[in-house]
This record gives C-alpha cells, structure tokens and sequence, in this order.
C-alpha cells in the first residue's frame, strides 16, 4: 500500500477519534479473505472495540479499508472521489457501531454505509450525467497488438468500462459492482439492499443486458470484458 493510501486512511482515523489530520489520496486494491473466517474475526474486533479497545477499530479499517476503497472506484473512476467516500465511511462507521444489532453482520453493514454515502454523492454531484459519450467510440483492437499495446489497450478497456457502469441506473450498477467486482453472493446483496434475491438476480441480468449494449454500440468485442 502506498504512503498516500495509509495517509488518507489516518485520516479517517484520526477525524473518527476527533484529531485534525492532513488531506491526501487513496490507492487500494482489494484484499480476499475466507469469507467465514473473516466474518468471525471482523465479529470479534467489534466486540472489543464495544468493550473500551478502540485499537479495535483500526484493526477493522486495516481490514477493510482496500474493499471499501476498490467498491467506491467502481462508482466514480477516480481515486480521490473513491478515497473520500472511505474516509465518510469509516467515520460513519465509527460513530454509529454501537447500532449495529448483529456482530456478525459488520461487512454488509459497513457496505451499506459506503453504498448509501456513494448515492448521496451521485445525487449531489449529478455525476451519472456528466460522463462524455465522445470520448468512448474507439474500441482497442488487440488481434494486431504488441504485448506493450496490449497493456495499454486493457488499461483503456478498463476506463471504458468504468464509464458503462456509469451508464447504467443506480439500482443496477451497484448489484453489476457487488457482484462482479466485490464478489459478494446475491443473498449478501439482497441484505445491503434490502431486497428479494430475486429482485437482485433482476437487477443483475438487465444491467449485463445494458452493459452489453453499450459496449455493442462502441464496437467493442465481448471478450474484452467477458460480458454475456
């Protein structure tokens, strides 16, 4: 993690325990971890940290602090947007723990904190609508590309698919983002949200169906970004 990212996430801990701290950028990726197992550890630092060990928290946000980071990408393409949004939620998170009714529970609470600020800023902001359309007609063509190409081309691809899931309706592109990108099940998906599974399962074949016609109309094969 760069000097930046642990910067910006000691602010959040420093404004979570009322210190003024210096603002700076985030870079993250997410990190993979048995889902069983760290639930029960994440169940088990909110236990302490509501027991009077506030180190507690900051083992949570060492935790979670890429995931929450990665999540908030997907939103805005933009790192420093991506990196505020943890901040909020890390706060949020630290002033409200003690509402929380299941321990175990603390990953998807803490989604549905970052997911609710994520909207509120879209809202505010007006950014699903200030993406350009110009900007996106020209497809890479990797049949023809160097391996330098290649790198460059799927950093472009990535770019271009940030701004599909931009496109897509609020509802859909944070199912498309929890699925795909974070890898949560559509049962966790369902209790963010406070859905039906079947409502996320909806959700989730009209935003590929989307993302696949906005791909179609920039010309850009499915196999780049392996959409159905």
């Amino acid at each position: 993690m760069s000097v930046d990212s642990r910067n910006r996430i000691q602010l959040a801990k420093a404004e979570a325990s009322g210190v003024t701290a210096t603002n700076t950028s985030m870079v993250g990726a997410p990190r993979r971890v048995t889902p069983k197992t760290k639930e029960m550890e994440d169940a088990q630092l909110v236990r302490d940290f509501l027991g009077g060990n506030h180190q507690a928290f900051n083992k949570l946000i060492d935790r979670w602090q890429d995931r929450i980071h990665h999540f908030a990408y997907r939103y805005f393409a933009s790192n420093d947007d991506a990196a505020e949004i943890t901040q909020k939620t890390f706060i949020k998170a630290y002033q409200k723990l003690d509402t929380l009714d299941d321990v175990q529970k603390f990953g998807s609470w803490l989604y549905r904190i970052a997911n609710n600020l994520c909207l509120d800023e879209l809202k505010r902001a007006g950014r699903r609508k200030s993406t350009s359309l110009e900007a996106l007609k020209t497809a890479p063509q990797s049949e023809t590309a160097s391996s330098a190409d290649s790198k460059l081309m799927r950093s472009e691809a990535m770019v271009l698919l940030h701004k599909a899931l931009l496109q897509l309706p609020n509802e859909q592109r944070m199912v498309v983002i929890m699925k795909e990108y974070e890898g949560l099940t559509f049962r966790e998906i369902a209790e963010i949200l406070d859905e039906s599974e079947n409502t996320i399962k909806s959700r989730m074949y009209y935003g590929l169906r989307a993302l696949k016609k906005t791909f179609d109309s920039w010309n850009i094969n499915k196999e780049v970004f392996n959409y159905e």
